[in-house]
């Protein structure tokens, strides 16, 4: 029986783990190797070995209604986009309002995780740690891996040739910390994502110029935080409803309808960032301002790097950048575990993640390891922590009976061919967002009832299936109910007005439900405009 957990990192997921231990009644004890909590989100002057790397300046790409651990909102006046500062205190009250402190060791490094002999009779571990240069070796029933997948850069040098006798310097974006070195300095940085994008405009303001090199294979489509009539994009587009048109519209339509709503702000081939496939849902890059310093011309787009000299870069179209003073490669990180002792567990086919509904390792006799935040997708990963470590909770207690290795593999092989068709790539940690938090929910009774809710609770049913999928739907009902989670769900655009709002003007029209009688009244005009397309 399941009692004592081991639970690896005190960033968000871990904290997650943490509370979801002590709803069950299980008894957690997480090992973080820093001294405080936050993981990705603690800021620190300069990289340090084994643990996320942020740069001073970054802010949050989900807004705080959709972000936040879903019995515990944001406070009111907390910004819908916050600078990593500010979700570390948010984060810290989370830790602070539910106790979650006293069950972290700080400055202790787990070295080690292996199976103990008796693995497949009792599924427990060995942990063991190191603190102040004394090691510790301890038994629990239960781990959770909640490391991240932020700590290992992937740092392609020998993708690009001369780059050895290139004279300037090169680094990878975890290094990066803030701008003012870089004054004057010609600067290329490799790589199209979030960071790169983010390193690129914020270089812009004091570099003499930014080359910002694009994969020939890649390219992205460039999203602003602020959408349709300044609201923020995701409670506008991350909707049950949105899910619905496209699952239901047939894909050339759906197709269509996304090319042209990610084209809405601008047109991403006259910028240069055109995606190779123009319809591939990977995740898109949140950046509010690299239009704008394209259009400056203080960001300049290139294709992607031929072959470097020891003073330049020559771009694939031979163009050439001379004199270049700095190179960042922001090209992402490699998940790694060093302390597992069998690395198998986790990668158990073809060197890569292959884990049943993105947690749990299929082939273990017992299923008592759980890892937590391996994803990735439009939805914030604070909530999805959460439903996942309830998730693996519920598993780990026999609450949720699993099906056969068989079943599992089966299931992880047909995932991966639907993420192969919406993405353009097989990336183990890339999801549609409210598909899965619906398929864990739905394992665990916490997916709401539509059909009974709009009988039952007609006004929440509209909010919650037409507006924004936020975090307490999760939590009206089933384990981990919190009766705050209606009123949360109602309240949700007033806490996010009230972030802007701060001097207050007339309002001749409320946006909502307005726009949600809008979205019913147009769904039957949708379905005969598709019903018009296939005729044709």
């Amino acid at each position: 029986m399941v009692q004592r957990v081991a639970i690896i990192g005190a960033g968000v997921s871990g904290l997650a783990s943490i509370k979801c231990c002590l709803d069950e009644g299980l008894e957690p004890t997480c090992f973080e190797r820093s001294d405080d909590i936050g993981g990705l989100w603690k800021f620190t002057e300069r990289a340090e070995e084994g643990r996320a790397s942020i740069y001073r300046s970054v802010f949050t790409n989900s807004c705080k209604e959709m972000m936040c651990f879903p019995d515990f909102p944001f406070p009111d006046d907390f910004p819908n986009y916050m600078h990593n500062s500010k979700l570390q205190e948010y984060i810290r009250m989370y830790a602070k309002h539910f106790a979650l402190l006293r069950y972290i060791k700080f400055k202790t490094m787990v070295s080690s995780i292996k199976k103990r002999s008796d693995f497949p009779v009792t599924g427990q571990w060995d942990v063991i740690t190191k603190q102040d240069g004394k090691e510790e070796s301890a038994v629990f029933d239960a781990v959770m891996v909640c490391s991240g997948h932020h700590v290992y850069p992937n740092f392609p040098v020998d993708c690009f040739p001369g780059l050895k006798t290139f004279k300037g310097s090169y680094f990878h974006s975890r290094e990066y910390k803030e701008p003012e070195k870089f004054k004057g300095k010609r600067v290329l940085v490799i790589g199209l994502g979030n960071s790169g994008s983010d390193i690129a405009v914020e270089l812009s303001h004091t570099a003499s110029q930014v080359q910002f090199p694009v994969f020939s294979r890649s390219g992205s489509w460039v999203m602003s935080r602020v959408w349709d009539n300044g609201y923020p994009w995701d409670m506008l587009t991350v909707t049950r409803f949105e899910t619905f048109l496209r699952d239901t519209l047939p894909t050339s339509v759906s197709d269509w309808l996304y090319v042209r709503r990610m084209n809405k702000w601008f047109k991403h081939e006259n910028y240069g960032l055109m995606p190779l496939n123009r319809t591939s849902r990977k995740e898109p890059v949140f950046n509010d301002d690299l239009p704008s310093r394209i259009t400056c011309g203080t960001v300049v787009v290139k294709p992607n790097v031929k072959e470097f000299t020891e003073t330049s870069a020559i771009f694939q179209d031979g163009t050439v950048q001379e004199n270049v003073d700095f190179v960042i490669f922001a090209t992402g990180y490699s998940y790694s575990y060093p302390f597992m002792e069998d690395n198998a567990i986790i990668k158990c086919r073809d060197n890569e993640v292959t884990l049943y509904k993105g947690i749990l390792p299929p082939r273990l006799e017992k299923p008592t390891m759980a890892v937590i935040g391996l994803v990735q997708s439009l939805g914030a990963i604070i909530p999805t922590s959460d439903l996942q470590a309830r998730w693996a909770i519920r598993v780990f207690k026999g609450l949720y009976k699993l099906p056969p290795v068989n079943d599992m593999m089966e299931d992880i092989d047909e995932k991966m061919g639907k993420k192969l068709k919406w993405y353009g790539q097989s990336n183990t940690l890339q999801t549609d967002y409210i598909s899965y938090m619906d398929e864990l929910a739905s394992a665990i009774g916490v997916k709401p009832n539509f059909p009974l809710l709009f009988l039952t609770d007609p006004r929440l049913a509209l909010e919650a299936y037409f507006g924004p999928c936020s975090p307490y739907q999760f939590c009206l009902t089933g384990p981990g109910k919190w009766d705050g989670a209606r009123n949360a769900i109602l309240t949700q655009w007033d806490r996010t007005l009230k972030a802007t709002r701060t001097r207050v003007v007339h309002d001749s029209q409320k946006h909502f439900p307005v726009l949600n009688l809008l979205r019913i009244l147009a769904l039957p005009l949708l379905l005969l405009a598709v019903f018009l397309i296939i005729s044709e």
